[in-house]
């Protein structure tokens, strides 16, 4: 028998389509849930410090760090015109959570029917990477929407291949893909696996238009290597923990890998749908891929650079357990509690107010500011998360030369004559990022001046925020 795509369900209609808008909010909610909870971290506030700058700064930006991030800088340079309050910053990701929330249940509908689709968006709901990158003012959440809504639009396009208009539809959502993160275009070979002797032009038409965005980003990109050195080389080892990166949880993440492996083959023998090899392919190449990248170009395998498969992970949970004969409603509710269940701790953790590991206002609070006190950092950039997180008045900035961050990047321009600076100063607070002991050139600038440290104190986590106090000696 010749494998084929076999559609089984009938097309999306009001009464089918209630369950998409129910899951997309279901979705949207647990991940607004969490924006208001942690504080910023130094990407996010890398975000307002790029999204703050003219057009023509942005752009001078993009020639010298995150030349891949352009498009979503762009939209949320936009955006921040309103605020850039941690709720209002973090709203497009939780968005786009439910859009790859609705698009994942109507594509589960199309694949194995509506159960799986619910059951699907339910588990991407459940993740704790989703709670996570959901209120997180970063583009990962954008992308993953961005995959999901490709595949999507892939099987529209496959369902009617005469239609032009769906083929151009698919072209624009894998520009978008390339749009939102450079390397979630590793989630594009797996729609290969779909491609039917009919439709192989057309799609290689799309594919190959809608790529044009990875094409200059991708250029940008390489041409900035020199902001992704702090990257180490992996090795094969790291594809061992893939599993808790997708989900931030290894029990989770776990659970729903055997769970997904178990529902490619139920996918594959119940339907002969090549749909389930694509979908595997969907979670396990990027990391492959993600990889061998690393190794052939340049260190760049980063986890939350793979969150694109976390809908891939829940979609093929949910088609395994509503495979199961006979009981499939109570098979996917047992998995579905059961995910939760494991899944609390991440969650809380995740909502913790120092979830992104970055304690800016434990910082700020540290700070008990008397007359004539100066106030230095370990690293000009760390200055951004103090500024937004003070509701006090702050020592005096003795190294601050303008408070419009560098042209090239998102530290600040200082003066380099610490010890000039600090004459006359009896008190100089320090914050730095990492530990106590951490040997940074600032800091032995500020003991070569005469100073001597009086007390520190450090965040809970590694490498985690310092805050010290030095009194001249």
């Amino acid at each position: 028998m010749t494998a084929t795509i076999i559609r089984t369900a009938p097309p999306v209609t009001r009464t089918l389509a209630w369950p998409a808008w129910l899951m997309a909010a279901l979705a949207f909610a647990v991940a607004i849930s969490g924006s208001g909870a942690a504080t910023l971290n130094g990407d996010e506030l890398a975000t307002i410090s790029a999204a703050q700058r003219s057009i023509g700064g942005l752009w001078e930006l993009s020639q010298q760090i995150d030349g891949h991030f352009l498009p979503y800088y762009l939209f949320m340079h936009l955006w921040v015109k309103a605020g850039t309050a941690e709720l209002w910053i973090r709203l497009p990701s939780a968005i786009a959570i439910g859009v790859a929330a609705w698009f994942l249940t109507d594509l589960g509908r199309r694949l194995h029917g509506t159960p799986a689709g619910i059951t699907a968006a339910a588990l991407f709901a459940a993740l704790p990477s989703v709670s996570y990158y959901g209120a997180f003012a970063r583009s990962y959440a954008f992308a993953a929407a961005a995959v999901v809504l490709a595949f999507w639009a892939l099987l529209r396009a496959l369902d009617e291949p005469r239609r032009t208009s769906r083929w151009i539809f698919y072209g624009g959502a894998v520009a978008l893909i390339c749009c939102t993160h450079l390397f979630a275009v590793l989630t594009l070979p797996a729609h290969l696996l779909l491609a039917r002797r009919t439709t192989w032009m057309p799609m290689l038409a799309a594919l190959a238009v809608g790529g044009l965005p990875a094409v200059a980003l991708g250029l940008i990109g390489y041409g900035e290597r020199h902001a992704i050195s702090w990257i180490p080389q992996r090795g094969p080892e790291v594809l061992l923990k893939f599993p808790k990166m997708v989900a931030d949880s290894m029990e989770v993440g776990l659970l729903l890998f055997a769970a997904a492996l178990a529902g490619a083959a139920a996918h594959w023998f119940i339907r002969r749908d090549r749909g389930a090899w694509a979908l595997l392919a969907w979670l396990v190449l990027p990391p492959v891929l993600l990889l061998a990248v690393s190794h052939l170009v340049t260190p760049v395998y980063v986890d939350r650079y793979l969150f694109v498969t976390a809908p891939a992970l829940a979609l093929l949970a949910g088609i395994a357990v509503t495979s199961v004969p006979r009981a499939p409603a109570a098979a996917a509710a047992a998995l579905a509690v059961v995910t939760i269940v494991l899944a609390v701790p991440a969650q809380a953790d995740v909502r913790d107010y120092n979830g992104r590991y970055a304690d800016f206002p434990g910082a700020v609070a540290r700070i008990k500011t008397q007359p004539g006190d100066a106030l230095v950092y370990g690293q000009s950039s760390e200055r951004k998360g103090v500024l937004y997180y003070a509701r006090k008045p702050l020592p005096d900035d003795v190294l601050l030369v303008s408070r419009e961050p560098e042209a090239h990047g998102f530290a600040f321009p200082e003066r380099d004559d610490v010890a000039a600076a600090l004459e006359g100063r009896r008190r100089v607070w320090m914050v730095w990022r990492g530990a106590k002991t951490a040997p940074l050139p600032r800091i032995e600038a500020v003991r070569r001046a005469g100073f001597e440290q009086a007390s520190a104190w450090h965040s809970a986590e590694i490498p985690g925020l310092t805050v010290a106090l030095f009194i001249r000696s």
